[in-house]
Order: structure tokens, then C-alpha cells, then sequence
């Protein structure tokens, strides 16, 4: 598994912590691994389909 680095907001962090004081997780890395699965598993293809539409836009119109 990789590691990753990121600066969370303090109340983000807390929010994290709370769960993991609370044992809904082992830890924050748990906490932020489930969040990022659950987001890209409802957004993925949102995030793509915006990504083709900017292809598209930029082969129809170019900005070069």
C-alpha cells in the first residue's frame, strides 16, 4: 500500500479522530482510505464525464 500525505482542515481532523476514538475505525488512515473509496465509487463517472467534455470542447474549439 502507499503512503500519502495531505493537510486536512483542524475540524476535519477532529471529526476523523472522533470516529477512531469511538472505534468505528482502527485508525486515520482507515478513516481516510473508506471516505476516498466511498467518494471515487460516486464520482468517478462524473469526474470522467467532465474530463471527455473538456476534451471534447477543447478538439471542437483549441485554445492553442
Amino acid at each position: 500500500m502507499a503512503a500519502l500525505s495531505a493537510t486536512l482542515a483542524p475540524e476535519l481532523l477532529r471529526a476523523i479522530e472522533e470516529l477512531v476514538t469511538r472505534g468505528w475505525f482502527k485508525d486515520t488512515a482507515e478513516v481516510v482510505e473508506e471516505a476516498l473509496r466511498r467518494y471515487l465509487e460516486n464520482h468517478c463517472s462524473t469526474v470522467m464525464e467532465q474530463f471527455v467534455r473538456q476534451d471534447i470542447d477543447w478538439g471542437l474549439h483549441g485554445n492553442d
